[in-house]
């Protein structure tokens, strides 16, 4: 078992995404960074004309005002945000940017606005669970964040990054496309994109965990679920608390280690991990978006 570190809290961490057609992208980016700075807050905030996704970390009230002005813009009104508290401030900078897409997938025609993919309650998956529900859970994350904890049973779909995701879907057997399955994530905000294009592809009962795993560890624990959850800022990972745990990054090939991987003779601090001992120098190496 992971142990998580002591915990007081010092920061709260917010994060938030919302499919919705946003315009003035520019002024808007430019009033984000004077809330952000005059704030002290960091973290990142994408802005496209898809949407806003965001995680950004803080003092309380710096936070509540930062929501107050991203729900005065039209189709930001309703904005739900999911926390978190650390002991340490999560982010190294404050980075405000203008993308193409809020998450980057690189599929034409897939709008989750128009047509989200149906949504199962954290509360409801649990009840599916524990009845035993004959369900796919189809965990669409990239395999180094799988390899931190899962849910029991959990199909990884196999990926290196999200832009792998169609071709990876394309591999799934036939048989699924009649199955029940329920999708997840971090957060969520992969599966709004991840749901439809599934559909697209001829998959006919496809679900999506609302508010991905973190908001599952907010309503109903570790229930079903082995290991932590990785999370892309310097706290690596976090338990089913929502509490900070011991796992860490290798310094070499940007790896997440367990507590046990760190007990591997081949660990050695700034230097290697099992993933790379013996490789060239970055060897491995992920790329790690600090918004998922």
């Amino acid at each position: 078992m992971f142990s998580a570190k002591p915990f007081h809290a010092v920061f709260i961490n917010l994060s938030a995404y919302k499919f919705t057609p946003l315009g003035d992208l520019p002024e808007l980016r430019e009033r984000l960074r004077d809330v952000a700075q005059a704030g002290q807050l960091k973290g990142t905030i994408l802005l496209s004309p898809e949407g806003i996704n965001f995680f950004v970390a803080g003092g309380r009230t710096e936070l509540d005002l930062l929501l107050t002005v991203l729900r005065a813009v039209p189709g930001l009104e309703q904005l739900t945000a999911k926390e978190s508290e650390s002991v340490d401030q999560p982010f190294n900078r404050m980075l405000v940017k203008i993308k193409k897409e809020i998450i980057a997938f690189g599929v034409e025609g897939i709008d989750p606005s128009r047509h989200p993919t149906r949504k199962i309650a954290p509360q409801l998956l649990k009840a599916w669970l524990d009845e035993g529900r004959a369900v796919t859970l189809l965990d669409t994350r990239n395999d180094y964040e799988v390899s931190m904890g899962t849910f029991q049973g959990a199909v990884p779909v196999g990926i290196d990054h999200f832009r792998d995701f169609p071709e990876a879907v394309r591999r799934l057997p036939d048989e699924l496309k009649e199955r029940p399955i329920v999708m997840f994530c971090t957060g969520g905000i992969r599966c709004e994109k991840a749901g439809p294009y599934m559909e697209r592809a001829g998959f006919r009962n496809v679900h999506q965990l609302d508010g991905g795993i973190l908001k599952y560890f907010e309503e109903c624990g570790g229930a079903h679920f082995q290991g932590e959850c990785f999370v892309f800022d310097r706290r690596v990972g976090v338990d089913s608390a929502l509490h900070e745990t011991n796992s860490v990054m290798c310094f070499n090939c940007q790896m997440p280690l367990r507590e046990e991987e760190q007990r591997d003779p081949r660990y050695v601090p700034d230097v290697s991990c099992p993933h790379c001992f013996g490789k060239k120098s970055g060897a491995n190496a992920a790329a790690k978006s600090p918004v998922e």
